[in-house]
C-alpha cells in the first residue's frame, strides 16, 4: 500500500537506500546516509514535491520522490525522480505502483517534465521507466567512478502535460 511519507520513516528509507550505496553503482553516493541526513533531504523536498512510500505489514519496502531538476527558474516545471525498492521486494510490482502514483500526483501540479537519471547498465530501471512512457534522451559516457570503474549515465524523460 502506498502512503505519504512521515519523518519517522527516515530510518527505514536509510535501510533501503544504504545497500544501494554500499553494494551497487545505481547511486553515485559512496558513504551511507544517516537518519539525520535523510530527514534533512526529506525536509528540503517536502512540501514542494511528493515523496511516497510503499508499506507492507506497516514496514516501508520502497519509496519514490520527485525533486527540482535544476536551480535556475526556467527549470521550475521539470523534476527529477528517484525510486528505490527493498531488495526482497524487487520484481513484485512495488516500483510500478510507486511510479504510477508519483506521476499521477505530479500531473496535478505544475510539473511538465519528469526526468530519470539511470546509472548504466540497469535494465530493471530502464524497463520501469519505459513501461511508463519515458524515452531515452541522453547518454553520458564515463561520468561517474565508483568501485574502481567508470560508469555511464543515461537520462530518460516523460513529458506529462502536452
Amino acid at each position: 500500500m502506498q502512503s505519504p511519507l512521515k519523518l519517522s520513516d527516515a530510518k527505514s528509507l536509510c535501510a533501503i537506500y544504504n545497500p544501494y550505496i554500499k553494494e551497487t553503482t545505481v547511486t553515485f553516493e559512496e558513504e551511507p546516509v544517516t537518519e539525520d541526513e535523510m530527514i534533512r533531504r526529506i525536509r528540503k523536498i517536502i512540501p514542494a514535491y511528493p515523496w511516497i512510500v510503499f508499506e507492507e505489514s506497516n514496514e516501508v519496502k520502497g519509496y519514490v520522490y520527485a525533486n527540482r531538476w535544476k536551480e535556475r527558474s526556467a527549470y521550475r516545471y521539470s523534476v527529477e525522480m528517484g525510486i528505490y525498492v527493498d531488495a526482497g521486494f524487487k520484481g513484485k510490482g512495488v516500483g510500478s505502483k510507486l511510479l504510477e502514483e508519483l506521476l499521477n500526483k505530479l500531473k496535478d501540479q505544475t510539473v511538465h517534465s519528469v526526468i530519470s537519471g539511470i546509472a548504466l547498465p540497469n535494465p530493471a530501471s530502464i524497463a520501469l521507466c519505459e513501461k511508463f512512457g519515458f524515452e531515452k534522451v541522453a547518454h553520458f559516457k564515463e561520468v561517474g567512478r565508483k568501485f574502481g570503474q567508470w560508469i555511464d549515465v543515461g537520462y530518460w524523460e516523460r513529458v506529462l502535460n502536452k
